[in-house]
């Protein structure tokens, strides 16, 4: 058993499984938006690689951790909401920055765009309830700890840290060169993964500064900050520069083993 937010939550597991659902910074044919799958209960993010699970599927999701508040990331929320509202005997809490919140509410749930599902079926019983989580803190289910990590992107967002007890694994979400995530990275234990974007070539390296994301040459630079050995994927690339992106990363030789992240991975930690 564990207390968060004054609810009582069940969780009998010792490690954590992450399944990629999608991983491209665009869509079309197989390629699908951010989006993890935690075990059976827990989603990273929300963009289009939710469509791949089966309605059972997403009616036993009880846990939504997001990044930001981009579409890409959390266009799936709605649907989600939509389908399983009668399924449930019990609300989906998510968990974002404050202003990530305060920007789906207004933007999205907002009975314009979508209905508002914290207050469907009813305000006494809503499908969705939102819980605020700041840099640092940590969310304990069962075995299992979620952080949130300090990233920097062209909106308020964190990337997270997961931790089974055995090991670790982290995704960054959307973010450019930032020391604190550095910082984060070396203080964690059992490093196993890092899920990390690149979203342009090393040629738009101002167009990646400007949008707060980052490029090869960028990351490898970074990289070299970390004081451990994880296997490092790249997610988020925009689907006309893959080739380009990856290429890059074998010119730059890191000392990290580098590979580009597939839709359908599974990391077990």
């Amino acid at each position: 058993m564990a207390l968060y937010n004054g609810c009582i939550i069940e969780v009998k597991r010792t490690a954590m499984q992450l399944q990629v659902l999608g991983c491209s910074g665009g869509i079309g044919g197989v390629l699908r938006t951010s989006s993890f799958l935690v075990d059976d209960d827990i989603l990273l993010d929300a963009g289009t690689g939710i469509g791949d699970l089966s309605i059972a599927q997403l009616a036993n999701i009880d846990h939504v951790f997001l990044t930001h508040s981009h579409i890409d990331h959390i266009l799936g929320i709605p649907l989600i909401a939509d389908t399983v509202q009668g399924l449930r005997n019990k609300p989906i809490y998510i968990y974002a920055l404050a202003e990530t919140i305060a920007s789906i509410k207004q933007h999205l749930f907002n009975w314009v765009i979508w209905p508002d599902f914290t207050e469907l079926p009813s305000k006494s019983a809503p499908c969705v309830q939102f819980v605020s989580i700041a840099t640092g803190q940590s969310v304990q289910l069962g075995s299992r700890r979620i952080t949130a990590l300090p990233v920097d992107h062209a909106v308020p967002a964190v990337g997270y840290l997961l931790d089974s007890g055995d090991g670790t694994l982290v995704y960054s979400g959307d973010t450019t060169s930032h020391a604190p995530f550095w910082q984060a990275l070396n203080q964690a234990k059992l490093l196993k993964y890092l899920i990390i974007e690149t979203s342009f070539v090393d040629r738009e390296e101002d167009r990646a500064r400007e949008a707060k994301h980052y490029n090869p040459k960028m990351l490898c630079g970074d990289l070299a900050l970390l004081n451990s050995q994880p296997e490092v994927y790249i997610t988020h690339l925009k689907p006309d520069q893959e080739s380009v992106i990856m290429r890059e990363f074998e010119q730059h030789a890191p000392r990290h083993r580098i590979s580009q992240l597939a839709h359908g991975s599974v990391f077990s930690f």
